[in-house]
């Protein structure tokens, strides 16, 4: 995989790729602290995302 992919992508013990929520860079006052705590999770990657992903 390319290196700007590997340090944006986790790929866990059981195979899944999780990425960091969007959005929470900067500007945090802006967001209400319902967004903000929605955002501090990771998300997992589709399927279909894993799959060009493991080709690049």
């Amino acid at each position: 995989m390319k290196k700007s992919i590997t340090q944006r992508i986790k790929i866990t013990r059981t195979g899944k790729m999780r990425r960091r929520a969007t959005t929470l860079g900067h500007s945090r006052s802006n967001k209400s602290s319902m967004q903000y705590r929605r955002k501090k999770k990771n998300r997992d990657l589709s399927m279909a995302v894993n799959k060009i992903i493991m080709y690049v």
